[in-house]
């Protein structure tokens, strides 16, 4: 039920909307912003004349659509990636939540259901809801763990027609192994399910950890998602991305908006993706910090989780809301995930991780 303050109250939303909270991170003005995710490195100033170039070249044209199908893109897509794939392979959108919805969209759907295994990304039941999908939350173990048994068990009880497989998974920041993805797809063939793989955080992953981008060869409803959000340093270009088979790509034209990747985030992508060694040079530096904040916190007497992503998962104690309001307090913002007794940090610059440990510091020195 709405309360009678609730603005939407006298609206007629669809029934299942009721009640709803839109998804989002606060937005406070603070001095230290580590609770999104974003790679908090600015551009390169080389990146920046490339995409003002591209941007500059294309704007003459702005009074005609863009290209539909994005066919340089999807080109340059696959390059960047290798594995062999090609244009055909690739699949473009306006974030990777868009990515994430056009597939819902066309696989999912009234009268069928999608299946992830929480905690993971938040973004997932609302996805579900918007498309009128049904969402069934798999369990993990304790120690927010998935094994290949536990997934396909699920996914043999619960029959799902889409499941999200999140690795590393957000929030816990854990890579999953190749087995579970091959076990769930096994698990999935009987009924013709489609699996995705979001793999957002995949160029912050430690040596050694395999993509599932290897399994695509022979499984037709894999589906494996990315973003240029990350590591690319472009959250504010709006631009993620897929690799599946050809025929699952060709799929998407069925339920995409006509022209829904801008010219201008075309022009964007395309500069980033010819200097992509340049955007990608501050993921070392990243991934440093983020093993800082690991072997800090573990040294602090908390309880972080190993991370293939750019942030880290830890355990805080019983009241985790007090610890982030203790550090908002010294103008740290970091991530409350509603898990109890965990906070979530991103890894930022090594000026932010210093000043996000010594608000840790100051704040278990406080208590």
């Amino acid at each position: 039920m709405n309360s009678p303050a609730d603005p939407l109250a006298a609206l007629p939303l669809r029934d299942d909307l009721r009640g709803m909270s839109p998804y989002g991170a606060p937005q406070l003005q603070v001095r230290v912003a580590l609770n999104t995710n974003e790679n908090t490195h600015p551009v390169p100033q080389d990146v920046v004349e490339a995409i003002a170039r591209r941007v500059g070249e294309a704007a003459g044209a702005l009074n005609r659509y863009p290209d539909r199908d994005f066919t340089d893109l999807r080109e340059a897509l696959a390059g960047y990636l290798g594995h062999g794939l090609t244009a055909e392979n690739l699949w473009a959108a306006n974030g990777s939540n868009e990515i994430l919805q056009q597939l819902l969209q066309a696989f999912g759907g009234p009268g069928r259901s999608v299946l992830s295994f929480a905690p993971t990304y938040s973004m997932y039941p609302l996805l579900a809801l918007g498309t009128g999908t049904k969402y069934i939350a798999g369990v993990r173990a304790e120690d927010f763990s998935l094994t290949a048994e536990s997934a396909a068990r699920q996914v043999r009880e619960h029959a799902p027609d889409v499941v999200f497989l999140c690795s590393p998974n957000n929030p816990t920041g854990t890579a999953l192994g190749l087995d579970v993805v091959e076990a769930v797809y096994a698990a999935g063939e009987f009924h013709d399910m489609v699996v995705v793989v979001d793999e957002a955080y995949a160029e912050f992953a430690r040596a050694g950890t395999p993509s599932a981008l290897t399994l695509l060869p022979g499984r037709a409803r894999l589906v494996v998602t990315r973003t240029m959000s990350k590591a690319f340093a472009l959250a504010g270009a709006r631009l993620g991305y897929f690799a599946a088979d050809p025929r699952l790509a060709d799929a998407m034209r069925l339920v995409r908006l006509p022209y829904h990747l801008s010219t201008v985030t075309q022009a964007t992508a395309l500069a980033a993706l010819e200097h992509h060694a340049s955007l990608l040079a501050t993921v070392a530096d990243v991934k440093r910090q983020r093993d800082r904040i690991v072997s800090e916190l573990s040294r602090l007497g908390l309880d972080p989780a190993p991370s293939d992503s750019n942030f880290v998962f830890f355990a805080c104690g019983s009241d985790a809301h007090a610890m982030w309001q203790g550090l908002l307090d010294e103008g740290v913002l970091v991530r409350d995930v509603g898990i109890p007794g965990h906070l979530r940090v991103t890894a930022g610059t090594e000026e932010e991780t210093t000043a996000f440990l010594d608000a840790v510091s100051c704040y278990l020195g406080r208590s």
